[in-house]
């Protein structure tokens, strides 16, 4: 399978609008740093048929920044789009309305998810007199046959049930956030992306066990970032992501897995953004990485 990363940025991207943190200034004044928002491009056995992870409001410019992901020639359009859903963040789901121009667009994702897309959202009456929505469950759980999709086998890991702010008081269930376990049957390889970890639970230690690439969240350096930058009150975990480090951080847990680890989803107050922070030769000496965007990657 053939990897793309659209983008790496956590809510509001870098730089974000609002704010003029180091991070963000610093975005500002380097472009080379700037990060749209976290999504991913996979390709099958053949170079046409891919589909998204996530679609976030920078759709439209990750799409144009891939040469590959664009229209074949002068007369061509695509006509489907195929979008598998982690959860129903707005963050991971407004570029679907970007989307209206395609004749069809085919969603993957979780009853929940779903549901609060349809209900709250009201995205199918929404899209119904641009384009085609046709609604697919994402299985998850050990259980489920994965779903087939671009010649991948494509399931999910059902880590939190954090809801998003819009559907608060949606009924809890474990499939909100889901982490995805995407196999090349025909290569045996395997990939773990899991941009929004709340807990380190036995599913996602299981789905970890036996991949050869993940990427995972890494929203935030440390417990404290969010309450020592002004953002929350709240500390990392309280906001729903472990950290990076310290003793509820995930680093000291992938060492050894054996996968090449990326960390993705960073905030713009992670001193990670800044590709010049010493806490870059830090991960590295774990062998730990950061993705970057445009980043492409065969496995």
């Amino acid at each position: 399978m053939l990897l793309r990363i659209l983008g790496t940025a956590a809510g509001g991207g870098v730089p974000q609008w609002n704010c003029a943190c180091p991070g963000c200034s610093g975005a500002r004044r380097f472009p080379s740093r700037r990060r749209l928002h976290d999504g991913l491009a996979l390709h099958g056995a053949r170079p046409d048929e891919w589909f998204l992870v996530n679609a976030t409001p920078d759709i439209a410019e990750q799409l144009e920044s891939h040469s590959d992901l664009r229209p074949a020639d002068e007369h061509a359009r695509t006509p489907v789009v195929r979008a598998v859903l982690t959860d129903a963040e707005l963050d991971h789901t407004l570029g679907l309305l970007r989307l209206r121009e395609a004749a069809r667009i085919e969603v993957w994702c979780t009853r929940p998810v779903r549901a609060a897309l349809e209900h709250r959202l009201n995205l199918t009456d929404v899209l119904a007199p641009y384009t085609g929505l046709v609604w697919n469950e994402l299985p998850s759980g050990d259980a489920r046959q994965p779903a087939r999709i671009a010649g991948l086998d494509v399931s999910g890991v059902e880590l939190s049930a954090k809801r998003p702010r819009y559907a608060a008081d949606d009924d809890a269930h474990p499939a909100w956030s889901v982490g995805l376990r995407v196999h090349d049957t025909r290569s045996g390889r395997r990939l773990l992306y899991a941009p929004a970890v709340a807990t380190w639970s036995d599913a996602l230690e299981q789905a970890l066990a036996g991949t050869d690439c993940a990427l995972l969240d890494g929203t935030f350096l440390d417990e404290d970032e969010p309450r020592r930058t002004g953002i929350s009150s709240r500390t990392a975990t309280g906001m729903g992501h472990l950290p990076i480090l310290g003793p509820a951080g995930t680093a000291h847990r992938l060492r050894g897995t054996g996968a090449h680890i990326y960390y993705t989803h960073l905030n713009n107050t992670n001193p990670l953004v800044d590709p010049d922070a010493p806490e870059h030769t830090r991960l590295a000496e774990a062998e730990l990485n950061v993705a970057h965007d445009r980043m492409v990657r065969e496995l």
